[in-house]
């Protein structure tokens, strides 16, 4: 079962909230006349339909890795979590398009090092997240299994997919706001389907 101590994740989700709040200040910027320097990246406003776009591809992705668990018989066998456990996931939706699909991008050299970066950018997002590995006593130990390989790949595809929904044409002001709306709904839909597995045990 996944835990993570009330502190680590008081002390997360205060980051997140923090970063999350300067990051609104930057978005709202415009509207109050502000000239300000510094922003935090993909702070801007945009329509709708990449909103709407995001999420549905979001939700897509989240259904095909949900259907290919089922396929490997690996759903029965998920990690167990706690209830405290979606803050966590709530906050990584803004940290995490945050951190890949707002800093580690190349933007400003044309459009091969752009792909090349995303390809690579999302790859380690989909190996820093504990599927294929865990960190034990001995060591980093390998889990080079269906389902763990499945779920990677899944980490991979839903990065690409941000990664497209910040930089496609429906969003010309590559806005952040799609991706981590896209992000948020894919996160809490994880945790309702764990909920619904039967993979959410107890509060904390």
């Amino acid at each position: 079962m996944t835990t993570t101590h009330p502190l680590v994740i008081a002390l997360v989700v205060g980051i997140s909230a923090y970063l999350l709040f300067l990051w609104i200040s930057d978005f709202r910027s415009p509207d109050t006349g502000e000239d300000i320097g510094g922003r935090l990246p993909g702070a801007v406003p945009c329509g709708w339909t990449p909103i709407y776009v995001g999420v549905l591809g979001a939700l897509v992705l989240l259904g095909l890795e949900t259907g290919g668990e089922y396929w490997l018989d690996s759903a029965a066998h998920q990690t167990d979590v706690t209830v405290s456990y979606l803050p966590l996931m709530m906050a990584a939706a803004f940290t995490e398009e945050l951190i890949f699909r707002g800093y580690i991008v190349i933007t400003d050299r044309g459009r091969s090092p752009l792909v090349a970066s995303i390809v690579g950018a999302s790859l380690l997002f989909a190996l820093l997240h504990p599927y294929l590995w865990e960190w034990g006593e001995q060591g980093v130990v390998l889990h080079i299994t269906g389902g763990a390989m499945l779920t990677t790949g899944a980490m991979f595809a839903k990065s690409v997919w941000f990664y497209a929904v910040r930089f496609f044409p429906l969003n010309p002001t590559r806005s952040l706001l799609p991706c981590i709306i896209a992000h948020l709904v894919s996160n809490v839909g994880v945790f309702v389907i764990k909920a619904v597995q039967g993979h959410v045990v107890g509060w904390m």
